[in-house]
């Protein structure tokens, strides 16, 4: 089998980079690294290798974060012939955690050697997410943060905590009907937030789908009714916990379920993002792929 490791030399901090780099000095057997060159890129060159080389066995490994291994999870899907992995060196690996964290795929010759298991995706009006699709709350911030990032002052480290501030002030209701399987989920056609998930975890520590299983053929889909902001501060941290399906502090303003289908259909563009990356639209179809791409999971 080919092995090639998709770097994203943006993603992450330096040390994370400069440990890549030694690690894959110290590997053994040959490999294959490109270095991607703009967004969307590994997307882009995963496809057209693959398609080049029909009767090659490759896997894909994504040095970076969940972005990268977004762009590198829709580049494999489709192709008997290729395989996903994943080297966590970005600033937010959340996917992984599934498996219990970013230390299981640390070692490269052990990642190299790792088998590769079936694991769903979640297609989203034709892109794909292998970890948690969301919108809402969490999704406007990610828009703010977005559009400030390169603002004096407010920008780069500052873009997160401003934009969940601002999220916390303008983005406590989002209107748009919810249906699972054709369930409609929100009569009054408005929600707080809402997620479909794969994996478990999605902004760095939120445990928002606590019993989510990556290869059952199902989505998570967890929807919050709007809220004040008292309430919601009185309870972020269980949700963060995971323990929001039990908590009974929950039992009126949340609906849980499992599904293949999800629809959002809203008047107006609202935000969602895919694996951390935003995208508006009036209207949002999103169904599971069962067992969609392999993807290297080391032994513990």
């Amino acid at each position: 089998m080919t092995n090639c490791f998709i770097i994203n030399s943006s993603a992450g901090k330096r040390d994370s980079r400069h440990a890549l780099a030694e690690n894959l000095r110290k590997a053994s057997g040959d490999f294959k690294i490109y270095r991607t060159k703009g967004p969307l890129d590994a997307t882009r060159f995963i496809r057209t290798y693959c398609t080049n080389h029909p009767d090659e066995k490759i896997r894909f490994y994504a040095c970076g974060g969940d972005g990268t291994l977004n762009e590198v999870i829709n580049g494999v899907v489709g192709f008997e012939n290729a395989e996903a992995a994943c080297y966590p060196s970005g600033s937010g690996n959340d996917y992984v955690k599934y498996y219990g964290g970013k230390e299981r795929f640390l070692d490269i010759d052990k990642l190299i050697e790792a088998p590769a298991v079936p694991v769903d995706l979640i297609n989203v009006n034709g892109f794909y997410s292998v970890n948690v699709v969301n919108a809402g709350l969490d999704a406007y911030a990610c828009k703010t943060m977005g559009e400030v990032k390169k603002v004096p002052v407010i920008g780069g480290k500052n873009a997160y905590y401003f934009g969940v501030a601002k999220s916390f002030v303008a983005a406590m209701k989002t209107k748009a009907f919810v249906y699972a399987d054709g369930e409609l989920l929100n009569e009054s056609g408005e929600f707080l937030l809402c997620t479909a998930a794969n994996g478990k975890y999605y902004g760095g520590s939120f445990c928002c789908a606590p019993y989510s299983v990556n290869d059952d053929g199902l989505m998570e889909v967890c929807l919050v009714k709007p809220i004040s902001r008292s309430r919601f501060l009185s309870l972020v941290k269980s949700y963060e916990e995971g323990k929001h399906l039990e908590d009974p502090k929950f039992k009126d303003i949340l609906v849980y379920r499992r599904c293949k289908k999800l629809e959002i259909i809203a008047e107006e563009d609202i935000a969602l993002t895919i694996d951390g990356e935003l995208v508006m639209n009036k209207k949002f179809t999103c169904e599971i792929v069962p067992k969609a791409i392999k993807f290297a999971v080391p032994e513990e």
